[in-house]
């Protein structure tokens, strides 16, 4: 079994995952527009270019997405894409880059059970944690 987080955005799938790629020095492998799909005749003209399934490959981790109509979308609430991360410069590196243009609710700062630790919602309304554990 593999357990995939899969996000929603209002229109942004393309420019997230583009960005999640830089930041996270993954591979985006699919970004499929609904205007290939059998979809695309049952989406409004300004719809057709947006992205039904997006995947981004992490190492051997993956992460996908798509953009919904704007009458189903709804902001992730209950919820963060987690990091683990080990080098406490590249959690760092991480953090600032997914922190641009974002909120930070947590500054990336030592705790009583990580090295690094913060909070943040992105550009684009995804919440993020970092963590990255103290050596043994």
């Amino acid at each position: 079994m593999q357990l995939c987080p899969h996000l929603n955005f209002s229109g942004q799938c393309e420019a997230a995952f583009k960005f999640y790629e830089q930041c996270l020095g993954g591979k985006v492998v699919t970004m499929l527009p609904y205007a290939v799909t059998p979809l695309a005749d049952q989406m409004p003209s300004q719809w057709r270019n947006k992205i039904i399934h997006a995947t981004l490959m992490v190492g051997d981790k993956t992460l996908m997405g798509c953009d919904v109509p704007p009458e189903r979308y709804e902001e992730p609430k209950g919820i963060s894409i987690t990091l683990g991360i080990k080098d406490p410069a590249e959690a760092e590196r991480i953090f600032n880059a997914l922190a641009g243009n974002g909120k930070v609710s947590m500054p990336l700062q030592q705790t009583f059970w990580a090295a690094r630790f913060g909070m943040l919602v992105d550009q684009f309304g995804i919440p993020w944690m970092i963590n990255c554990e103290q050596a043994a």
